[in-house]
């Protein structure tokens, strides 16, 4: 079944099989929304994979995923699209055939390139929602400002250890810079140290998948001018005002 049958389907009050565990969270309208969106994740490594595996089970409609990085050993202890099979091959295209495996409904744009000051705007342009899933700062900040000079809601999300923080940032909100003040000049977080176990990141990007969902359907409240902080190891979950 495509889309535009699913689509169909929905506005006459029948719930494909395959969304029907989603409609009591979002209902009909809801799953409708997801279908006829526009997401982009930049970066498909630990964050970006688990994030693009559950945004095409979720069933959003379009996806471009960006990233010019390709498979390496040390990435099979945490990013879910890497495997023994896949070393080498870029991390986009990966992300595209674990997509196209998952729903077919689902459109995938695959862009093997690293997003940078010079294609920002084009390649979110048209987009709904930004999700940040990129591990170093430069760029954060680069995607940060580009998708506030577009008016475009972005997802960021960042681990290190068994720590984590996500925001979600609306049109108008406090940005990235405000996140990252006092990181100017520094390619890498805390992460470099504290490492990036399995567990960490997945939670993370669930968190920052709920957010995409909050903001596309209109149920729940996003993280707008917050910043939810996370360390596992102590059990702390607490929620920080952007002023």
């Amino acid at each position: 079944m495509g889309r535009a049958e699913t689509l169909a389907l929905l506005a006459a009050g029948h719930v494909p099989e395959r969304y029907r565990r989603n409609i009591g969270t979002i209902g009909a309208a809801g799953q409708a929304r997801l279908l006829e969106a526009k997401v982009a994740v930049i970066g498909a490594g630990g964050l970006g994979g688990t994030i693009v595996e559950l945004l095409a089970r979720q069933g959003i409609g379009y996806l471009k995923v960006i990233d010019g990085d390709t498979f390496a050993a040390h990435n099979l202890n945490r990013q879910i699209l890497a495997t023994e099979h896949n070393l080498g091959m870029n991390k986009a295209a990966a992300a595209a055939a674990r997509v196209t495996a998952i729903n077919a409904e689902v459109t995938v744009d695959a862009v093997p390139a690293m997003l940078c000051a010079d294609n920002a705007a084009g390649l979110l342009a048209g987009i709904d929602v930004v999700v940040d899933a990129l591990d170093n700062i430069e760029t954060r900040l680069i995607l940060g400002r580009t998708a506030s000079n577009l008016g475009i809601p972005l997802v960021h999300g960042a681990i290190a250890g068994f720590t984590g923080q996500i925001a979600t940032i609306l049109p108008g909100d406090p940005g990235l810079d405000r996140i990252y003040k006092l990181c100017a000049g520094q390619a890498k977080g805390i992460e470099t140290a504290l490492g990036n176990p399995a567990a960490t990141p997945a939670l993370a990007a669930s968190l920052q998948v709920q957010e995409v969902v909050k903001i596309l359907t209109g149920v729940g409240r996003p993280l707008s001018r917050q910043l939810l902080y996370f360390d596992t190891e102590l059990n702390l979950f607490e929620i920080f005002t952007l002023g």
